[in-house]
């Protein structure tokens, strides 16, 4: 039997999955990342080979964060310092001998949304991820949009009218003032607030909701989209409230251009993963 293999390298964990050519995952693992690429790299091709066995890899795809060049497979993911410059593509294909794609998380993310939970056939299709940092994919009748010279769109990355009891607090790792991650991301909400977003109180989730909405607002005047999804920790964590009072606030102001639907992944965690399954399976369009 053959086998597609799905990576998610996150920001504090790695998950490995193998799979059928239907994209049914077949064996998965699960690991804690560490502080040093070459242990980093000594787990994932460790997963793959447990996950793989003595099957042959007929194709292999990942996610991680950005920034990265999509076509060449150089990465080097704002959240994990010890990562910089990584040829990842050149290593893994090497080592593996297979064909090996390598891409944003939310652009992979919002492939496997599309593929795999039921947002098919939706022309404009926006995914969002809110976890250790925030990240957004959006797709054109089922590909990736990319800026000039590939860039990724950066929907994390936009300033926003925000309210925040700390101000003092909101830092971006990018560098830019009053970005959108510095205010929902999980590193953001620990800054502002001194604790993890499984511990805030209803009035600072109102808060976080509040400066989400405000996103979500511009997203929907400059992208249009028919349908925005919205996976990771702290947003599964926030649960249906939390989205929908963030749509409150989007819906409060917006006046020109019409609301999209918004809700909660339909995969939960594993949206980035199956996302890398079927970008294995099917490629990257070039």
């Amino acid at each position: 039997m053959s086998i597609y293999i799905g990576l998610d390298i996150g920001g504090t964990k790695f998950m490995v999955a193998a799979a059928n050519e239907s994209g049914q995952i077949l064996r998965r693992l699960r690991a804690a990342t560490s502080t040093s690429l070459e242990q980093d790299l000594a787990t994932l091709n460790q997963m793959i080979a447990e996950v793989a066995g003595e099957e042959k890899i007929l194709g292999m795809g990942a996610a991680i964060g950005g920034p990265l060049d999509w076509q060449r497979g150089i990465v080097s993911p704002l959240h994990q310092p010890a990562w910089r410059d990584v040829p990842l593509k050149d290593w893994m294909t090497g080592r593996w001998g297979c064909p090996f794609w390598v891409d944003v998380d939310t652009n992979i993310a919002a492939l496997g949304e599309y593929t795999f939970g039921n947002a098919g056939g939706v022309e404009r299709f926006l995914y969002l991820t809110l976890s250790t940092g925030m990240g957004g994919g959006f797709l054109v009748d089922g590909q990736i949009y990319r800026g000039m010279n590939g860039a990724h769109p950066e929907a994390a990355h936009q300033a926003v009218h925000f309210r925040c009891a700390n101000p003092q607090a909101v830092q971006c790792e990018c560098g830019a003032p009053d970005c959108l991650e510095a205010l929902v991301s999980g590193n953001g909400i620990r800054r502002i607030y001194g604790k993890p977003a499984e511990e805030l109180s209803a009035a600072e989730w109102d808060e976080v909701a509040y400066n989400l909405g405000q996103g979500l607002r511009n997203l929907a005047v400059l992208y249009t989209p028919d349908l925005i999804r919205i996976g990771g920790g702290v947003a599964v964590g926030g649960g249906p409230a939390f989205i929908q009072r963030a749509c409150q606030v989007m819906e409060a102001h917006l006046k020109l251009t019409p609301a999209p639907q918004v809700s909660l992944s339909d995969l939960g965690y594993d949206t980035a993963l199956v996302g890398a399954i079927a970008v294995a399976i099917h490629g990257l369009e070039q």
